[in-house]
């Protein structure tokens, strides 16, 4: 039976190692590569942290180039319990083949007050991929939306996986910095960049990168994004390609159910309305106040979306730090329509 090793990402922090663990299995089980496996187990080896995954079968290379994409791992081997007479285990480097498009700093580099672990941030875009319709579709066919994108932070990931990006803020200057970020970065990195600022008639400013060569093998790619009302993003996003798929950080500062509720309650109908069909949306929250089956419950009701709610999707919640003591994930899709003949 084959055997394949995925060592979990470094972090920077203890906090970051323990969440890295904590979702490292469920971004892989999601993944084109979950379906081959058949247990998992968390080893140390060399004092290192990894995932021991038996496999019913070898990967193809289209799954080893997707392991490539993941958050939470970083390095990937066969495994054996011995070659010959000698004893393991033994590791073999497995190379996946995965290039980001542009240099993975783009999303690490930028700092900023309340910014999203950007692993984490990386973690929602593949699970919202991996459970939409478009999963066997490359980054670089799809286009992901943040309609309440702070600091840039999903628009930056999706960048670097090769998406398209898409993104609405209010706060004036985190939209503005995020356009200054983008420029500054593309020039000292020499990649090249077209930016062009419009004004929206009664809505808000809007931004469009074009980042990367026109010519060659380069991949030029599209980040667009407003300040602007989330509730007014169809009006902010008009001419603008609708996304696949649709990945946010909801407010942590919101302390009570009915401001939160109301929000999502105006801003969900028309996010949904933006997706794509087929589409999948990934948002997480502070669910130390506000429990999962509220929320599953909410978003269903006002999005007529279907919330996942099976083993992984159900046991992702984690703790972040002291004051955000559980944050959990949730993922939705539209409805599958039902068998011809059925139903009333």
């Amino acid at each position: 039976m084959p055997t394949l090793l995925a060592q979990i990402a470094p972090q920077r922090s203890t906090q970051y190692s323990a969440l890295a663990s904590a979702l490292a299995p469920h971004e892989l089980a999601l993944s084109p590569a979950g379906r081959r496996i058949t247990s998992m187990t968390p080893v140390q080896l060399g004092g290192q942290s990894y995932l021991r995954c038996d496999l019913a079968s070898p990967l193809s290379q289209g799954d080893i180039h997707e392991l490539g994409a993941l958050a939470m791992t970083s390095a990937f081997f066969d495994g054996f319990d011995h070659i010959g007479e000698v004893a393991g285990p033994l590791l073999r480097p497995i190379e996946t083949g995965f290039a980001p498009a542009f240099p993975p700093d783009l999303m690490t580099t930028r700092r900023y007050r309340g910014k999203t672990n950007e692993a984490f941030t990386h973690f929602m875009l593949n699970v919202a991929r991996f459970s939409s319709a478009f999963a066997d579709q490359p980054w670089r066919d799809l286009r992901a939306f943040d309609p309440l994108m702070g600091g840039g932070t999903t628009l930056l990931a999706a960048l670097v996986l090769g998406a398209d990006a898409m993104g609405v803020e209010q706060g004036k200057e985190d939209v503005e910095s995020t356009a200054s970020f983008i420029t500054q970065y593309a020039r000292e990195q020499d990649i090249a960049c077209e930016v062009k600022e419009e004004r929206l008639k009664k809505y808000g400013r809007r931004w469009w990168f074009t980042l990367g060569p026109s010519t060659g093998l380069g991949l030029r790619k599209q980040c667009v994004f407003a300040r602007g009302e989330t509730a007014q993003s169809a009006e902010l996003m008009h001419g603008v390609k609708r996304p696949h798929l649709i990945v946010t950080d909801l407010p942590y500062g919101i302390q009570h159910h009915g401001a939160l509720a109301s929000l999502l309650a105006e801003a969900l109908p028309v996010w949904v309305a933006l997706l794509q069909p087929g589409g999948a949306l990934a948002m997480s929250w502070d669910s130390t106040r506000f429990p999962r089956a509220e929320m599953v419950a909410l978003v269903e009701s006002a999005s007529g979306l279907r919330v996942l709610n099976d083993p992984p999707y159900d046991q992702t919640a984690h703790r972040v730090d002291r004051v955000i003591k559980q944050r959990d994930v949730l993922v939705a899709t539209p409805p599958q329509p039902s068998p011809k003949g059925e139903g009333a």
